[in-house]
């Protein structure tokens, strides 16, 4: 049971990093690869407070620049330079791991003794339940802050210029300005999940957010499955679906280990189970 627990506690972490990726592929319809970078980002910011004794909180703002930071790279390369979008993102996420190993000063950090966002409610006796209830609010106001600012007219604009950019533009909205904010966002969202794991795994690693896109896109295809088969159409449902796809992703790789697979072929297993949810729904559209 703790076991699920825990994977389950992994999923939240990661679920403001699944927000993101929805943001960049769903709302703006960018494959963006800047996540690999800005994800260990946010991670070597909060390493670098942690083992410097800043409170887990006061951390917060400046993951969120760090991914904000990286994200606008990305959008200015590519509305500014006409660069394309994954190239983009392959350009900034290339650069951001030689900064993130300068920062950091070596592969990995361990932090064992240093405090956490995670330890503030310490009211059960089992560590993983104490693990939960921040992690649990954490997410849920992540929830309502994006819920709303999508439903707010610049929210509106924002998802007006994925749907239909020439349209958008047409009617006076600055849609370069729109695509820079977005992968902003979206990218800060990323460096949350950073900051999220390195203090639930008590360690940074400089390799921790390769491939971690992945993840996030499984999660975001679940989400969009769920959403077909439960009918929901409010952005606010949208959103709570990918944050469950997240939950149900890792839920999956958990149980997946629990059978005995072998914990090197996990990068494998994660892939193939992301081919998976995109092959079957074509699949049923082409018998």
């Amino acid at each position: 049971m703790e076991f699920y627990l825990t994977a389950l506690m992994l999923g939240l972490c990661l679920s403001p990093m699944a927000l993101g990726i929805f943001i960049t592929m769903k709302v703006f319809r960018i494959p963006d690869i800047t996540t690999d970078g800005s994800f260990t980002s946010g991670a070597v910011i909060t390493a670098i407070l942690l083992t410097h004794h800043w409170s887990p909180v006061s951390i917060i703002p400046l993951a969120i620049l760090a991914g904000s930071i990286a994200g606008t790279l990305t959008g200015l390369i590519h509305t500014y330079l006409k660069i394309d979008a994954l190239l983009s993102g392959i350009l900034v996420m290339t650069g951001l791991y030689s900064i993130n190993l300068s920062l950091l000063g070596r592969s990995n950090v361990p932090l064992p003794d240093a405090s956490n966002i995670f330890s503030l409610f310490p009211v059960f006796s089992t560590p993983v339940f104490n693990q939960l209830i921040p992690g649990l609010l954490f997410i849920l106001l992540i929830l309502i802050i994006l819920g709303y600012v999508l439903r707010t007219d610049f929210g509106i604009a924002m998802r007006a210029t994925g749907s239909s950019e020439s349209m958008t533009r047409a009617l006076g909205v600055n849609t370069i300005k729109m695509k820079i904010t977005g992968l902003a966002i979206a990218n800060s969202l990323t460096a949350l999940s950073g900051y999220l794991v390195c203090q639930y795994q008590s360690f940074t690693d400089i390799n921790m957010g390769i491939g971690i896109v992945i993840t996030g896109l499984g999660s975001v295809l679940i989400g969009e499955a769920l959403l077909k088969w439960w009918n929901i159409r409010s952005i606010g449902g949208q959103l709570a679906t990918v944050i469950f796809g997240s939950l149900l992703f890792q839920g999956v790789l958990a149980f997946t280990l629990s059978i005995g697979v072998d914990p090197n072929l996990l990068k494998l297993v994660t892939a193939s189970f992301v081919l998976l949810i995109v092959v079957i729904p074509r699949l049923k559209r082409n018998p």
